[in-house]
C-alpha cells in the first residue's frame, strides 16, 4: 500500500513535497490555494491549482490551470482524469500541500516523478508568468 500511497505522512519537509504522479509533465508558474467554490473567483490564468480535492465542480478551472496539486487524491481520481484530459502536470496526494504552499509562491510541479519543489516567491522571481519544461 505504501508504493500507492506515499505520502501518506503528513510530516513531509523541505522544499520537495512527494505525491502521486496523476499527469504528465512538468511546469513552474505560481501557485493559487484554493479551499473551496467559494475562492474560484481568485483564480488566474495560468497559475498552479493548488487544492485540498477536487470535484467536478472545478472543472472549469483546469481549463487556465497550468498544473494541479493535491492534497488527497490517486491515478483514479477526479483531478488525476480532468488533468490528463486537458494535458497539464498533476501530482496528488500530498497530504500537504495547502499547509506548505503558500498563494503568489512559484513551484514546479513534476507530474511524472510525483513531485512539487517549492521556489522562491513571485515577487522574488523576474520571469514570466508560467513555463513548461
Amino acid at each position: 500500500m505504501e508504493r500507492w500511497l506515499p505520502a501518506a505522512s503528513t510530516a513531509q519537509t523541505g522544499d520537495v513535497l512527494t505525491g502521486l504522479a496523476g499527469s504528465a509533465g512538468r511546469v513552474t508558474a505560481v501557485a493559487r490555494v484554493l479551499e473551496g467554490p467559494g475562492d474560484f473567483g481568485q483564480f488566474q490564468a495560468g497559475e498552479i491549482l493548488v487544492a485540498p480535492i477536487t470535484t467536478p465542480a472545478w472543472t472549469a478551472l483546469f481549463v487556465r490551470a497550468a498544473g494541479v496539486v493535491t492534497d488527497v487524491g490517486g491515478p483514479l481520481s477526479h483531478s488525476s482524469i480532468v488533468a490528463r484530459e486537458y494535458g497539464i502536470p498533476a501530482v496528488l496526494g500530498t497530504g500537504v500541500a495547502t499547509r506548505r504552499i503558500h498563494t503568489g509562491q512559484r513551484i514546479t510541479v513534476d507530474g511524472d516523478a510525483g513531485t512539487v519543489t517549492l521556489l522562491a516567491d513571485e515577487d522574488d522571481d523576474v520571469g514570466g508568468p508560467g513555463s513548461r519544461g
